[in-house]
């Protein structure tokens, strides 16, 4: 008995040793579990169907190798170029939704059931020059931008592709002219297969990747598209004439489905807007020196230029601006935002007083 009073002052002082380094090593466990983890490399993988030989895909792998050394590895893009994701814009966005894909860069059109009005500056014979593109853009591209944020998109801004000019296997200098063409209308461009429609001609509509053998094979004879889409395709020669009527601007944007990007650090998505927005403006202004000189040596490369009378342009015009009213009461574009539209172009085409 003498001896069983130390033994439990010593046993005592044991069991708060023990709990001393209970909870020593469960403090250490609850700070190791609060701190944040580290965040894993994310590659977002997104697709566009034009070469990868063009200066827009060149210029946007240059700005990924950046971002990759800015975040150190952290985030980066991986860009399928070529069609190699999807043959046309609506297979691309059909991927996006459905996580295959998580971006892509992409004309307007193809955002018609998800935003209609991006395709504002698709309507037909809306500019008369590239200089009335300019001074809307500058008004406009911001409200084009958040529609789509708020669509559920991160986009780095829009890239001009250029003026739309018929061009075509066999001459055509009137509406009635080209309603004996076969015309190509890409495959899911509901607001180009519309244009076509309003001047009475009967589109045919082909993915991208068809076009050349169309043109070939006699199944097409007709395309309209920026002549900076010409060349890198290889269309120029099958084709023989172009008529000096711009129907219509087509644009593009490089967009990112927001819900790929939750557990991207901050500090890594200011990194990207920069970055990549960066490259889609710099994508802009070249696409806009490449569509003044490649429109000025089309004649070099066997094309011929067929120029319109007056009155020839101005029933182009009428058939677009009939066009036009028929897109709004259909709802392809809302009327608040063509409104907006010409309200801009009116202020721009007033008298200097």
């Amino acid at each position: 008995m003498n001896f069983s009073t130390p033994r439990m002052i010593t046993s005592s002082a044991g069991l708060r040793r023990g709990l001393s380094a209970a909870s020593a090593l469960g403090l250490a466990f609850a700070l190791l579990v609060a701190l944040p983890e580290p965040l894993a490399a994310k590659t977002l993988k997104v697709a566009t169907t034009s070469p990868g030989s063009s200066s827009w895909v060149k210029t946007l792998n240059a700005a990924n190798e950046e971002l990759k050394a800015v975040t150190e590895g952290r985030l980066e893009f991986r860009i399928y170029a070529d069609g190699r994701k999807g043959r046309d814009d609506t297979v691309v966005l059909r991927k996006i939704g459905i996580g295959e894909l998580h971006g892509g860069l992409m004309t307007a059109a193809v955002f018609q059931r998800i935003y209609p009005d991006l395709q504002i500056y698709n309507l037909p014979m809306a500019f008369r020059d590239l200089a009335e593109v300019d001074a809307v853009r500058q008004r406009m591209d911001p409200l084009l931008l958040a529609g789509l944020d708020a669509a559920g998109f991160e986009c780095f801004g829009i890239a001009e592709v250029g003026m739309a000019y018929p061009m075509s296997i066999k001459p055509a200098r009137t509406v009635a002219d080209g309603r004996r063409l076969k015309v190509w209308s890409p495959q899911g461009d509901v607001a180009a297969a519309r244009t076509l429609e309003a001047f009475g001609i009967s589109p045919i509509s082909l993915t991208i990747a068809d076009v050349a053998g169309g043109l070939s094979s006699g199944l097409i004879d007709t395309v309209a598209v920026p002549p900076v889409a010409v060349l890198p395709l290889q269309w120029h020669r099958r084709l023989k004439y172009v008529v000096d009527l711009p129907i219509m601007y087509i644009y593009g944007t490089f967009v990112v489905d927001k819900k790929a990007l939750r557990g991207v650090a901050e500090e890594d998505l200011e990194a990207m807007r920069r970055i990549m927005g960066a490259a889609v403006a710099e994508s802009d202004r070249q696409n806009r020196d490449d569509h003044e000189r490649v429109l000025a040596v089309l004649s070099e490369v066997g094309l011929r230029i067929v120029t319109l009378t007056p009155d020839e342009r101005a029933t182009w015009r009428d058939f677009a601006n009939a066009a036009a009213a028929k897109w709004v009461d259909e709802g392809v574009i809302g009327t608040a935002m063509h409104e907006t539209l010409q309200e801009h172009l009116a202020a721009i085409r007033a008298p200097t007083p």
